[in-house]
């Protein structure tokens, strides 16, 4: 671990789980109204995908291991792999997080480190080559 990692507080501990239910609820109302990211949730498991997210993102970001307890590792590549994510579709779930972070108030410094991570997991999830939409 870094010294930073050693000395600051967790993000979790820093804006609590209610900022994060916050911040997956206003996500997953620009995810059913976005129709790039719409396709990628199946209608009979958007609230489950929801809920998932949910317990990932508070543990990741330092809260209770519910997710892991619940779902085991991650394996965030794995359980991505069924759904075609190029880079619009990066784009569109970043700009999503993006918004959300801005309407749940997520403040400084927890914003940055959520920003940095939000932006690294999508770009990690692409599974399959961009189309130039130029050819």
């Amino acid at each position: 671990m870094s010294e930073n990692q050693h000395t600051s507080k967790s993000v979790y501990a820093l804006i609590g789980a209610a900022a994060i239910e916050r911040l997956i609820a206003a996500f997953y109302r620009r995810v059913k109204a976005d129709p790039v990211l719409r396709p990628l949730y199946p209608e009979h498991d958007l609230t489950g995908a929801e809920r998932r997210l949910r317990l990932f993102v508070i543990q990741y970001f330092g809260g209770p291991s519910d997710y892991s307890a619940e779902r085991g590792h991650p394996r965030l590549r794995m359980r991505h792999a069924p759904f075609p994510i190029g880079q619009a579709e990066r784009d569109a779930w970043v700009a999503a997080m993006l918004a959300a972070l801005d309407e749940a108030q997520i403040t400084e410094p927890a914003y940055s480190q959520m920003r940095e991570y939000f932006e690294n997991a999508a770009t990690f999830m692409i599974n399959r080559p961009s189309v130039n939409l130029r050819e």
